[in-house]
């Protein structure tokens, strides 16, 4: 079942060819200390004059602040900064010194990478979503498809990984090593954080960021965020859980959100069937047919939820997909969104909004997963980084197939390096795109 990465890489041959301790889980719990930032905040405003490129290749950017002081970032579905790209990783991670404008990137030879070329193309895929630095150690969600052919792909499944020697090393979520990608068949319950939930909520997770190393946290709880599922009207419904920082790896300490017992109290319960949507995004943005056949849904409403320390407001990204009358995606811009709250689960009041999100005034834009950079914060917390991938060119690069050349790649790092090549001519946005943005406090 082919996805748009394979999709370019037949496109390329085609061409070289003819060219604190938990109280109880159903009990009503406190909410953090009151914030009077999330309430001063008006509006905000992206800079676009700041806008600038990393020379990275993929998408994803998922990023913790970890202890080193140095941001780690997730990159999917391409050589990130590998350079020549001898290889095409379907996940990697990276470390990032420094400011947006003088960033020193390195990759960590430790994490469980997969080479593109040696993943088998009917094994399950795990792609790296939710990371959080936190104590010195460093966990991450990888999320999973099902192998749905008469429609698009579905998330289904979250592995939890972890690293005790920030990032050298990394272990299962029962700690053993080194890391197993279970196949179809091992794929369950006991073995997954998340597995067939009920309507395939929380297989496509993102972490609350506090701080460097997670050390702006009081509570002693870690927060994560994920759509209700995978389709319109339920992928727009954000849900979450808690679990103590302690005890991440423990499946039976997680603890969702219920909803509300008033005057901003959050009920925390211990059934998945008892969630309740913390925070609801518009409807309308979310694809539901693909342009490659067994591609999947595009990763809509995964937002990224960052606390703003100096200000003391938990600040939320979130962006959905624009889709054509026969809802295929990134058929025109699409939507996004920025809102604040008091605390982690809000509620969320929206300070900003564009139902065209067109970065630079590029109305072929076809920006999203938008990203708050956790360390590329003002020491004042009034303006921030916001970093994002754009696939402007993929419906033009998808229907085009008159290639020409006459002579193709040998081994495979030279395959690697033609592929890279190709997508960043058809796609020159695919890539850790980066811009300042303001606040408007009042």
């Amino acid at each position: 079942m082919p996805q748009r990465r394979d999709f370019l890489i037949q496109a390329l041959a085609m061409g070289m060819a003819a060219q604190t301790l938990p109280t109880a889980s159903t009990g009503v719990l406190a909410a953090l200390r009151p914030s009077g930032g999330a309430a001063s905040v008006r509006s905000l405003r992206r800079q676009d004059e700041t806008i600038l490129r990393l020379p990275s290749l993929g998408d994803g950017y998922k990023m913790s602040w970890g202890a080193d002081d140095r941001q780690l970032v997730v990159v999917n579905d391409g050589p990130g900064w590998l350079n020549p790209p001898t290889k095409s990783f379907k996940r990697s991670l990276w470390s990032i010194g420094g400011g947006p404008t003088d960033a020193t990137v390195t990759q960590l030879d430790g994490y469980p990478h997969v080479d593109e070329a040696g993943e088998p193309e009917d094994a399950p895929h795990y792609h790296g979503h939710g990371l959080l630095a936190v104590g010195g150690r460093i966990y991450q969600f990888l999320s999973a498809l099902d192998q749905a052919a008469e429609r698009p792909r579905r998330w289904t499944a979250a592995k939890l990984i972890q690293s005790d020697d920030g990032g050298r090393s990394w272990r299962n979520q029962d700690g053993t090593s080194p890391v197993r990608w279970e196949g179809w068949r091992e794929q369950s319950r006991k073995r997954l954080a998340f597995f067939n939930e009920p309507n395939g909520c929380f297989s496509l997770l993102s972490i609350l960021q506090m701080g460097q190393d997670y050390r702006a946290n009081r509570d002693g709880y870690i927060y994560v965020y994920g759509p209700n599922g995978n389709i319109d009207g339920l992928m727009n419904e954000l849900m979450m859980f808690r679990v103590p920082i302690d005890r991440i790896p423990n499946r039976d300490a997680y603890e969702f959100f219920g909803g509300w017992a008033g005057h901003g109290v959050a009920r925390w319960v211990a059934d998945i069937g008892g969630r309740k949507p913390v925070h609801v995004f518009p409807r309308g943005w979310v694809n539901r047919s693909n342009l490659f056949p067994g591609d999947i849904v595009v990763e809509t409403w995964l937002p990224s939820v960052v606390y703003n320390e100096p200000l003391d407001l938990y600040m939320m990204v979130s962006a959905g997909t624009g889709c054509a009358p026969d809802g295929t995606e990134f058929a025109k811009p699409g939507y996004l969104g920025f809102w604040v709250s008091a605390t982690p689960w809000g509620p969320w009041r929206q300070v900003h909004e564009e139902a065209a999100w067109t970065p630079g005034g590029d109305p072929a834009a076809r920006a999203y997963s938008p990203q708050i950079a956790p360390k590329w914060i003002a020491p004042d917390g009034k303006s921030f980084w916001l970093v994002w991938a754009d696939l402007k060119g993929i419906r033009e690069f998808s229907g085009n197939t008159d290639r020409t050349g006459t002579a193709g790649p040998v081994t495979p790092e030279e395959t690697a390096i033609a592929e890279s090549a190709l997508m960043r001519r058809a796609m020159p946005g695919y890539s850790f795109n980066a811009q300042r943005v303001d606040l408007d406090i009042g």
